[in-house]
């Protein structure tokens, strides 16, 4: 063969190859999954981890693998992304302001809290004939519960949940607290020494109301009765309330947190004073072990260790689990049934598996690679102790007072028996007008 051909035959398949390249990877930008020119179009709203933003490095190259698959799977299909600030309950209201006058995206990431209300509102389409009874009857319980509706249908797919755990430099504070009393000893040691005792959330976010819940829920404590009438501020529960305040309020006022913590309203705040080497302890999110691990190097990351959320007792122990779900605000049907693929396809299972979200099906939990290691067997331990917040429509308000009560209490404006009392009158308020 002539050279002059020979070559251009090469430039030829080379550029063709690089054309195909270019082609592949623009499957996956930023906020687009799907060709740019495929024609139909999926609107979807998630949090930027949830995507293909996530600010993760490792969990960004292993997501796009997984929304590269789906985009070859669905050629005819793009989903545009917008995406969640740190603002999530602002966002939610934004978000059921705009699926009461028909202008929410048609799929969007839902935190699990916040599902109870916008199935109240018909804001969502039910995907129950996406999924097996197999599939649905695997969902740990208070998962199954909580995605259902009062008609019994599906309404989202709750894909990953989590938990909060106690973490400590064991460089400072070499015995995990086991109690309410072990931590105030500990931290307060910690303080003396220099670095900040512990660390928690007390600002104003659902974070702080849904880290603070498992110290009430330890002592057994409801926030609400079988049909979803508040009753925390009653009773027992009112008692238990204002030991679970002070415990709080007793960590700052004795220095053994410090009084910033009013201010906190980032999980990353946690992170930075790991790294820092600042702080001794902190109560945060099972998933911050991974953020940890990637941002510090070997030896650092060895010091600190994850036990169970301190109780009130050695036998009373509680912790949050939380989560995110998928939901369809779109009535159309072909758009439904594509958001429906990315919950069985993008999320259950392959995201479990990149972000490290905990599965909600059992059969998941025992049979995903990445969850069969000695952390997570420990974190199956404390599951057993796992709360999730009531699925109610009162839920949000109640949760939007508790942290205006913290906020009180931490800053000294309100002693806890007055801010209690005050959150108190104003969910009854709320309740009454539903």
């Amino acid at each position: 063969m002539h050279k002059p051909i020979l070559s251009a035959l090469l430039t030829t398949t080379m550029l063709a190859g690089l054309a195909v390249s270019a082609s592949a990877q623009d499957l996956v930008t930023t906020d687009r999954v799907g060709s740019a020119d495929a024609p139909n179009i999926l609107t979807m709203r998630a949090n930027p981890n949830q995507s293909p933003n996530s600010p993760s490095a490792e969990q960004n190259a292993a997501f796009k693998k997984v929304w590269q698959k789906f985009a070859e799977d669905h050629p005819d299909w793009q989903v545009q992304f917008e995406f969640f600030t740190g603002d999530i309950g602002g966002e939610h209201a934004r978000l059921l302001e705009q699926a009461r006058a028909g202008r929410a995206p048609d799929c969007v990431t839902v935190d699990s809290f916040q599902l109870a209300l916008f199935i109240s509102n018909d804001a969502l389409t039910p995907v129950t004939q996406y999924f097996t009874q197999e599939e649905i009857d695997d969902l740990f319980p208070f998962v199954r519960s909580g995605v259902t509706g009062p008609d019994g249908e599906i309404y989202a797919w709750w894909w990953g949940t989590d938990l909060r755990v106690f973490y400590r430099n064991t460089e400072i504070m070499a015995e995990a607290p086991d109690t309410w009393e072990e931590l105030q000893a500990a931290a307060s040691a910690a303080a003396e020494g220099g670095k900040e005792g512990v660390l928690f959330n007390g600002g104003r976010w659902e974070g702080t109301a849904f880290d603070w819940l498992a110290h009430f829920w330890s002592q057994g404590g409801d926030l609400v009765d079988d049909s979803g009438k508040p009753i925390f501020g009653e009773g027992e529960n009112r008692e238990k309330m204002l030991n679970a305040l002070n415990f709080y309020k007793n960590l700052v006022d004795s220095g053994a947190a410090p009084r910033r913590v009013a201010t906190i309203q980032d999980y990353a705040d946690f992170n930075a004073a790991a790294i820092a080497g600042t702080a001794a302890s902190f109560m945060g999110g099972h998933w911050q072990r991974f953020q940890l691990d990637e941002a510090m190097d070997d030896a650092e990351f060895a010091k600190w260790e994850v036990s169970e959320l301190p109780g009130p007792t050695a036998d009373q122990h509680a912790t949050g689990t939380g989560g995110w779900t998928v939901a369809a605000f779109t009535d159309d049907p072909a758009k439904v049934e594509m958001c429906a693929n990315l919950m069985k396809e993008v999320y259950m299972g392959p995201a479990n598996q990149v972000i490290g979200d905990l599965p909600t099906r059992e059969s998941l939990f025992a049979s995903l690679p990445r969850y069969q290691t000695p952390y997570f067997a420990q974190l199956q331990e404390y599951l057993v102790n796992g709360r999730a917040r009531p699925g109610v429509p009162i839920y949000p308000e109640v949760s939007n007072q508790i942290q205006i009560m913290m906020g009180e209490v931490l800053s000294g404006i309100k002693e806890p028996e007055a801010a209690l009392d005050d959150a108190w009158a104003r969910v009854n308020e709320a309740y009454d007008k539903i």
